[in-house]
């Protein structure tokens, strides 16, 4: 397949999930705001609004919020570009780009958050867990993928494992 299909493809994969994360948010937004939380599974899945103004786990609660936002939005897009460069530098669409696109099209969908509402909508609730959204489980899998395919748990092409050996 030629490289400009692969990097179009790629390209249209992270604008999806970036898009399936904010029309989730704007649904929650909708639905939750001001409401009860919603129970889907008992008490150990609910669905809860919540306005994020860090960021994960709370890291920069320390920060006062005028200063907290302009740092994390400056970090954010730094990390995104960075994300975007190793995304298309990829030649095939392998375990590397499934990570660095979902990885990017979480980081695109809380980034978008933070610019248009000046917080990141959270609104899926586990049991001793932060409330989180669509692109925390993108950008927590894309993760995962990446770090398996660098500890060899996921398998990889024929040539470089015989390369390598």
């Amino acid at each position: 397949m030629k490289l400009t299909v692969i990097r179009f493809l790629m390209i249209v994969a992270v604008a999806s999930l970036a898009g399936c994360d904010h029309a989730t948010k704007h649904a929650a937004k909708a639905e939750l705001e001001n409401a009860p939380p919603q129970a889907v599974i008992g008490d150990f899945l609910r669905l809860d609004y919540v306005e994020n103004r860090d960021t994960g786990f709370g890291l920069l609660r320390w920060l006062e919020p005028e200063t907290r936002l302009p740092i994390i939005l400056a970090l954010q897009s730094l990390g995104a570009l960075a994300l975007a460069i190793c995304l298309l530098r990829r030649r095939t669409f392998d375990v590397y780009a499934a990570g660095f696109a979902l990885v990017l099209a979480g980081a695109l969908g809380n980034l978008s958050d933070r610019i248009l509402r000046g917080h990141v909508v959270d609104f899926i609730r586990l049991p001793h867990w932060p409330v989180f959204n669509l692109a925390d489980i993108w950008i927590t899998i894309g993760v995962g993928l990446l770090i398996f395919a660098n500890t060899g748990v996921l398998p990889r092409r024929r040539a470089e494992a015989e390369a390598k050996s």
